[in-house]
């Protein structure tokens, strides 16, 4: 049986995507833009377009792209926004959100997947995205506020300098719960007086660590 050629492989893999709820056509579009191939090196390489997070360097993962996706849409971007990422890893999310936004900061602790994703930026001319090293854990305070926050490593709780780096009606999106067990993804809201919370559904992501890594 022959491989499917590219133009069926990235139509299975949109249907994929629609088919666990990632509707919103932009989202669509960016991820159709964005191949996931060049984020996965090594044994895993063939693998890239199949739905389901895959092991990079520094023990991390790449998630899988119904994720990506969901995560994304539930974000709400407009072209205006400016938006941060906590949790580099492959770069692939963050692409993906470059797509979409105004301007994008993403952070990592490891200065590995830092160097590593900005090599790929920089070779798909994404010119609107700053890959950092730092403590994801405290934002990026430079650069604040955000219009939208994107964490992809689990919290038991909403970081609170996270919350802070927030706009008054800007939109972040974690996985909150114990590293060890299922965790929920939630949206968060920044109201005038306080903050608004929607579960959105159960996950599994690394967890959040502060400090960074002793990669370099």
């Amino acid at each position: 049986m022959s491989e499917p050629d590219d133009a069926t492989r990235k139509m299975q893999f949109l249907f994929a995507l629609r088919s666990k709820g990632v509707t919103d056509t932009r989202v669509l579009s960016a991820m159709e833009k964005i191949d996931r191939g060049p984020f996965i090196r090594g044994h895993f390489a063939d693998r890239a377009y199949e739905d389901m997070p895959l092991p990079i360097a520094c023990g991390q993962t790449i998630s899988q792209p119904s994720i990506v996706g969901l995560m994304t849409q539930a974000l709400r971007i407009t072209p205006r926004d400016k938006v941060l990422e906590v949790g580099t890893g492959s770069g692939y999310q963050g692409a993906i959100l470059s797509q979409l936004a105004r301007r994008v900061y993403t952070v990592d602790r490891h200065r590995r997947l830092v160097r590593e994703a900005r090599a790929i930026f920089e070779a798909l001319d994404l010119t609107n995205i700053t890959a950092v090293t730092a403590d994801g854990s405290f934002g990026l305070p430079d650069q604040a506020p955000f219009d939208r926050i994107l964490v992809t490593a689990a919290a038991e709780d909403p970081p609170g300098p996270l919350l802070a780096q927030l706009k008054i009606g800007g939109i972040m999106v974690l996985p909150v719960g114990q590293s060890d067990t299922v965790q929920s993804l939630i949206r968060v809201t920044r109201l005038d007086a306080g903050y608004e919370y929607y579960e959105l559904r159960q996950v599994r992501f690394v967890p959040l660590i502060e400090g960074l890594g002793r990669d370099t």
